[in-house]
């Protein structure tokens, strides 16, 4: 077991861990505190020893404040002031207090000063969504059989077993008309991907809708429009360019993968760009507009269009199953969890609004087991009245 701990530690350290390592990482540091504690200072050791420095004073520690800080944000909840550990001491001493903060703030919020049992609970949302057709016919995908949806002449609509939605129409089709639209809308505690005629992958966030021409493979322009959230992976085309539409603002791609956040209960409109650029502007103004570049995030107000970088991570968390909070407000996250969990939020304290969290928690644990974590924090606490979620402040 030391040796499996020591592996994932320095994989940790390196970067290199992967999301169920590091909840396997954190298991471990509960059950064996003392070897972690101990691996730590070794590397701690190993990284002063390499400090071409006769002055001990200017021994940077902050690479393991960095990591100290992302260990205790994975899988877990902490507001900004439990979650700072800044290292000011030298060389063992260091290691000691660095290991000694580890394992005691781990600890600490682990085990709350009381058990909350909810007396309901609710499971987390899943593959839900609906099809309209071009003529208005609607189709619940969740409670269809896998195969072939619609097929006629040039065109084939199928579910396959993963929750994926495919298009396939034949290149000498008749569908050549833009009005020949149909939408995929998701509800509270939904999600859906879905296969565009032209290859493109979208994958759709709770309470989202996209609406997109089946003649999008061969029109000269394509179009999309997007309600909600989701994840886009659009098949290069130099000769088509790709546009996406919201209440707020116009994107237009070539080929690349972007997220845009675009709820009409949020203020406001934000873009990540993870792969290739985008071109955004507001829908206001569309004759200025910003080019963003991997790793940057577009943000959309009244104020106009504001870029800056992101962790990326953050932003397509959804898509990858989790929840990912970095100082965000209450007020904001329990907004993915309403939708998420299909609740309605209310506050008895409003000051629980604006408590601040770092941390990740999974999309698929029930409801519960997601609450309890903000409130080993010690900054608030819930009560659940059927589908009415309540939040005190502690």
């Amino acid at each position: 077991m030391e040796e499996r701990v020591i592996f994932l530690v320095k994989k940790f350290e390196s970067g290199q861990l992967a999301t169920d390592e590091k909840t396997e990482l954190l298991s471990l540091i509960d059950e064996y505190p003392s070897i972690v504690s101990a691996e730590i200072t070794n590397m701690l050791n190993a990284f002063e020893s390499t400090q071409a420095t006769s002055d001990s004073e200017n021994v940077d520690f902050d690479k393991w404040n960095q990591v100290i800080n992302h260990i205790l944000s994975v899988d877990r909840l902490v507001t900004p002031k439990k979650r700072s550990i800044k290292i000011y001491y030298k060389g063992l001493a260091a290691a000691a207090v660095l290991a000694l903060a580890l394992t005691v703030t781990l600890r600490i919020q682990n085990h709350s000063s009381k058990k909350h049992v909810f007396l309901t609970d609710i499971a987390p949302g899943g593959n839900k969504a609906t099809l309209t057709l071009a003529n208005g016919r609607k189709i619940s995908l969740n409670d269809i059989a896998n195969g072939d949806l619609i097929k006629e002449a040039g065109l084939s609509i199928s579910k396959t077993t993963n929750g994926q939605l495919v298009y396939n129409i034949e290149k000498n089709s008749a569908i050549a008309d833009d009005q020949q639209v149909n939408v995929i809308s998701t509800p509270n505690g939904g999600e859906w991907q879905i296969r565009l005629p032209d290859g493109s992958l979208v994958w759709l966030n709770a309470l989202s809708s996209l609406e997109y021409p089946l003649n999008i493979g061969t029109t000269t322009v394509r179009k999309v429009k997007l309600k909600g959230e989701a994840y886009f992976e659009v098949a290069k085309d130099s000769k088509h360019p790709f546009i996406v539409e919201t209440d707020k603002q116009k994107l237009e791609v070539l080929g690349t993968h972007f997220n845009i956040n675009s709820y009409t209960n949020e203020s406001l409109t934000k873009t990540t760009l993870l792969e290739g650029s985008v071109r955004i502007s507001a829908i206001q103004n569309l004759n200025e507009y910003q080019v963003l570049k991997p790793g940057q995030q577009s943000v959309l107000s009244e104020n106009g269009i504001k870029i800056k970088a992101v962790d990326t991570d953050e932003s397509v968390a959804w898509k990858n199953g989790y929840f990912m909070f970095n100082n965000e407000k209450q007020e904001s996250i329990l907004r993915k969890i309403a939708r998420w969990y299909n609740v309605k939020v209310e506050y008895a304290d409003k000051e629980a609004k604006d408590v601040m969290y770092y941390g990740t928690v999974s999309r698929f644990d029930k409801i519960s087991q997601v609450l309890r974590k903000f409130e080993q924090t010690g900054e608030v606490r819930f009560e659940m009245q059927g589908n009415k979620l309540i939040v005190y402040k502690d």
